[in-house]
């Protein structure tokens, strides 16, 4: 028994019908969304041959995913947070199915593409506050983390099988085909969401509706837990983000073989697969504070090690530890947030989570690409990796409650409340 707590810990799985449930439809979704990826950025090029069009993909993500994760924030907090992501999931179908019909239609105005890619962000966006609050009201609070990074290993799976099923589907299908694998996988996310529980916010009443200013980031900055657990998120991003850096390393150390390239995506996601296999260990450790700024400065110093790598293998090797560790800081933040956070405000504090982890990523690709274009790509990995671990270790040094901090008490959920008469029995039946 004390040998399996080192594998990935799938109690979630086999404890809440609910969160397998829900785990599934992630799962597809995520595997959907990055097919849907590869295909809009091929589509785009085959439409425009610019670079300038391949980065209007990032302007038609990246708006709707603050603006409308901001307000979805809100949204979690004044009503059934089940009814939000069921509504905005069939909103990702009906973009993905447009997606699909332009293709088949031979559609070659690339801004009909874009606004079919900007409602579907902006569909997940006004979701994302609101599913990021179901696993704690799913789960124990010592399953939490487990279930985090069951979640993060699906997306650490899809990141790295997507891109190649897209390209096969492509191939042989066509864009109408990737983007009906698309179509496909939201079904699957419909109908898993369509089985949850109600989840209506605890305590959310007229004055929390009335003041959301005394939500979001008002909760973050007067709780030391939260605000450190996402600075520390902010300087390990913001300061070391590797990945606009990619090309240029390639084209110093390795004459800018594309195959090369390729493996330096796909040994983060390695590095994210194998931790994430094994996370049975991290889940189950309580000093969820102290193990985020662990993980945090050793991704720091792994992409530091990365500027300095010569020969493929240790570039790859530093790579695949900065994924590990990425993924479990993204693990035991997740689970530091929700399990701190009131539930009344925990859509809008999981807005803020979501802004800082979209705009955090975002921001530190521009820094090390302005950087790297005034230096070099090595000197700004080095910098900007020993940069963030020493941010990293001034959050440490002046705050004790993120030091200190214990996962709560394990405490059963809360039995959800039914919105139709029948629903629990039918649930149960169902399971």
């Amino acid at each position: 028994m004390r040998g399996s707590v080192r594998f990935l810990d799938t109690r979630p799985l086999r404890s809440s019908r609910p969160f397998r449930d829900l785990w599934v439809g992630s799962s597809a979704s995520q595997l959907g969304g990055q097919i849907a990826t590869v295909a809009v950025l091929a589509q785009v090029w085959d439409l425009t041959g610019s670079p300038v069009g391949t980065g209007a993909i990032g302007l038609a993500t990246g708006l709707p995913l603050v603006l409308f994760g901001l307000l979805g924030g809100t949204l979690a907090d004044a009503v059934d947070r089940r009814a939000v992501v069921r509504a905005t999931t069939a909103g990702q179908l009906l973009a993905a199915a447009g997606l699909c019909a332009q293709a088949l239609a031979d559609n070659r105005n690339v801004l009909l593409l874009l606004v079919l890619v900007a409602m579907g962000a902006a569909c997940g966006a006004l979701g994302a506050p609101s599913r990021r609050t179901f696993p704690v009201r799913l789960l124990p609070a010592d399953q939490v983390a487990a279930g985090l990074a069951l979640t993060n290993v699906s997306f650490q799976a899809a990141m790295l099988a997507g891109p190649a099923l897209a390209g096969m589907i492509i191939t042989y299908g066509g864009f109408p085909a990737a983007y009906a694998a698309q179509a496909l996988a939201a079904v699957v996310s419909v109908l898993a969401v369509v089985r949850l529980p109600a989840m209506r916010p605890e305590s959310a009443d007229a004055a929390v509706r009335r003041r959301p200013e005394r939500g979001g980031w008002r909760v973050v900055l007067r709780r030391p837990t939260l605000w450190g657990s996402m600075a520390t998120d902010l300087s390990a991003t913001l300061l070391a983000m590797p990945i606009a850096l990619f090309p240029l390393v390639n084209e110093i150390r390795f004459d800018g073989n594309p195959q090369s390239l390729g493996l330096f995506l796909s040994a983060v996601a390695v590095g994210g697969i194998a931790v994430g296999l094994l996370s049975g260990t991290v889940t189950r450790w309580r000093r969820g504070g102290l193990v985020q700024l662990i993980a945090a400065a050793v991704w720091g110093l792994a992409l530091a090690g990365f500027g300095l790598a010569g020969p493929l293998w240790l570039a790859l090797g530093c790579l695949a530890v900065a994924g590990a560790a990425d993924t479990v800081s993204v693990v035991t933040r997740s689970a530091l947030v929700q399990l701190e956070t009131p539930d009344a405000y925990r859509g809008r504090v999981s807005s803020v989570e979501h802004v800082i982890g979209v705009a955090g990523p975002e921001l530190g690709n521009f820094r090390g690409g302005l950087l790297a274009s005034a230096t070099s790509a090595p000197f700004a990995l080095v910098v900007g990796g020993l940069s963030a671990t020493l941010a990293i270790g001034a959050v440490a040094a002046t705050n004790s409650s993120l030091r200190a901090y214990r996962t709560p008490t394990p405490t059963a959920p809360a039995a959800p409340e039914p919105t139709e008469p029948g629903a629990v029995g039918a649930a149960t039946a169902a399971g």
